[in-house]
């Protein structure tokens, strides 16, 4: 497929034709320039709050992923890259609540080599919270704003917008309207930041930091919440806080204060299934470090209560058998994998990873899925294949404007797009959906694509100064964006012609040999 400079001007002609053609189809009318001419540019195009709702065009997998969502099933997306899989995967995830436990791994006494994995339930986590809050009278109180700004915004004091400060259980800094922490690169991200779950370290209400002395020597302070103000712990009020409250050696393996959505994709057994770490003194009780410290989570594990999403599964090979053990039994050992480390004598058994899985691959590696997989996910799941185009009507055009909203507040690096920049858009899709998708009357869902094209148009009104991404600025994004087989075609003419001219170089005499690049008679 071509996609030259001169797709905007045949665009015109290539509608009459297709609309003589294909009356059944949905018309092209014109009753969207109606609708686009009352948004001046992106920022008056409403983005919803419901994440599943940020999807375009996947109307069926989005029904199907809350009924995943509400009844935790598994679910298995087929499709080419850049149509939403890893999205409605993140999406999913949302719907699921919060998390309701935290998985310790405690120091067995007797065996050290074989640590004991404790559970604890959400209202266990506060009622201990708030004994060790009454047991801190070692500790010394201070305001938030004494503290490194960097503890507060972790603790959730501070407002990194604003620099205000206010009480951790307020998600927006009532100074300034804005969530407390920065939005992340997620297309999720101003949702994630709103979430109580990720605004705070994984300990919780608890932050160690560093700080040098005037004489030079390091000491390690533990700040803690405490109301409305900030407890600060030295060395020793550690000690004797740890002291009184007796507590036992242990390790979070999984905290309570956690993302939802796990990312495994071409992930090794070791990031997987979970390892425990080597120690070069053996564990020994005085030089060494002990095994229950040395304990490493998997994927699996630190999915529990939420989504394991692993894009193209079938690149996981024999790992899909453990997997599917891991999906059946709902809890998976944790073991040493390395035997020339310390730790290949460690083992914890019947480590909890109650996961929802969603899982995604292209059309052509559906067969390197194992059958037992396939057929543990349509026995306790839903299998999807995911549309490569929407049929271009009023609705899907405000869809895709809503898209590009997205891209433009996700990247958060290039300016609004007006509404003649839209409507090129909006034609560039068409002419992919007719040209790779081979759809007539619709629009594409190769969004990822369009992602791009929408980037490198607001690179270009950002290195000329403009405030806004006009018309002008994405038609000569299609000439920057091209794919290279659309470069190599435009220079060559075909591929054929390009590898034989790359050929051509090493036909050439010895003395003209010696006249070239190295690398191209070395070879």
């Amino acid at each position: 497929m071509s996609r030259g400079k001169d797709f905007f001007q045949s665009e015109q002609s290539s509608t009459s034709t297709k609309n003589e053609n294909s009356r059944i189809a949905q018309p092209r009318d014109e009753s969207h320039i109606v609708r686009l001419r009352d948004i001046e540019d992106t920022f008056d195009i409403p983005i919803p709050k419901d994440p599943l709702k940020r999807i375009i065009g996947q109307d069926f997998a989005i029904k199907v992923a809350r009924m995943a969502a509400q009844q935790r099933r598994n679910l298995l997306l087929i499709g080419p890259p850049g149509i939403g899989k890893s999205m409605i995967a993140q999406a999913l995830s949302f719907h699921l609540g919060q998390p309701s436990e935290e998985i310790w791994i405690v120091h067995n006494p007797e065996n050290p080599e074989r640590p004991f994995f404790e559970v604890k339930q959400l209202h266990e986590l506060r009622l201990r919270n708030q004994k060790t809050t009454t047991n801190s009278e070692f500790g010394k109180l201070i305001h938030p704003s004494k503290a490194p700004f960097d503890v507060a915004v972790k603790l959730g004091y501070g407002c990194e917008h604003c620099s205000g400060f206010s009480i951790p259980e307020t998600r927006l800094c009532p100074h300034c309207n804005k969530s407390k922490r920065k939005k992340s690169s997620s297309r999720f991200g101003d949702l994630l930041s709103l979430s109580p779950f990720t605004a705070k370290t994984t300990d919780g209400s608890k932050v160690s930091k560093a700080i040098y002395l005037p004489d030079g020597r390091e000491e390690i302070l533990l700040f803690e919440e405490s109301g409305n103000s900030i407890r600060v712990f030295d060395q020793e009020a550690i000690e004797l806080s740890k002291a009184k409250k007796g507590t036992k050696p242990m390790k979070v393996l999984v905290p309570i204060r956690r993302s939802l959505f796990v990312q495994a994709t071409g992930a090794s057994a070791t990031e997987l299934l979970g390892d425990c770490l080597h120690d070069p003194y053996g564990g020994h009780h005085k030089l060494g470090t002990p095994p229950y410290k040395r304990v490493i989570a998997g994927s699996i594990h630190e999915a529990h209560q939420g989504v394991l999403f692993v894009d193209e599964i079938s690149q996981l090979g024999a790992l899909q058998r453990s997997l599917l053990t891991a999906m059946q039994e709902r809890k998976f050992p944790i073991i040493g994998r390395n035997p020339q480390s310390s730790g290949a004598s460690v083992r914890i058994d019947n480590v909890p990873c109650d996961f929802v899985l969603v899982a995604a691959c292209n059309l052509a590696d559906l067969p390197k899925i194992l059958p037992p997989m396939r057929s543990r996910i349509q026995g306790d799941g839903y299998e999807i294949l995911l549309k490569t185009a929407m049929l271009d009507n009023e609705g899907n055009r405000m869809k895709l404007m809503q898209f590009i909203a997205q891209e433009i507040l996700r990247d958060n690096k290039i300016p609004a797009m007006d509404r003649r920049g839209i409507n090129d858009i909006i034609k560039y899709a068409r002419y992919i959906a007719e040209n790779v998708d081979k759809e007539e009357a619709s629009l594409t869902l190769r969004l990822r694509e369009l992602a791009g094209l929408i980037k490198v148009a607001g690179d270009l009104a950002m290195t000329n100064g403009d405030d806004r991404i006009t018309s002008k600025h994405v038609k000569a994004a299609v000439e920057i964006a091209k794919p290279l087989e659309d470069q190599i075609v435009q220079r060559y003419g075909s591929f054929e012609n390009a590898v034989r001219s790359e050929k051509r170089g090493f036909s050439t005499s010895d003395e003209e040999k010696e006249k070239l690049p190295f690398n191209l008679w070395n070879g």
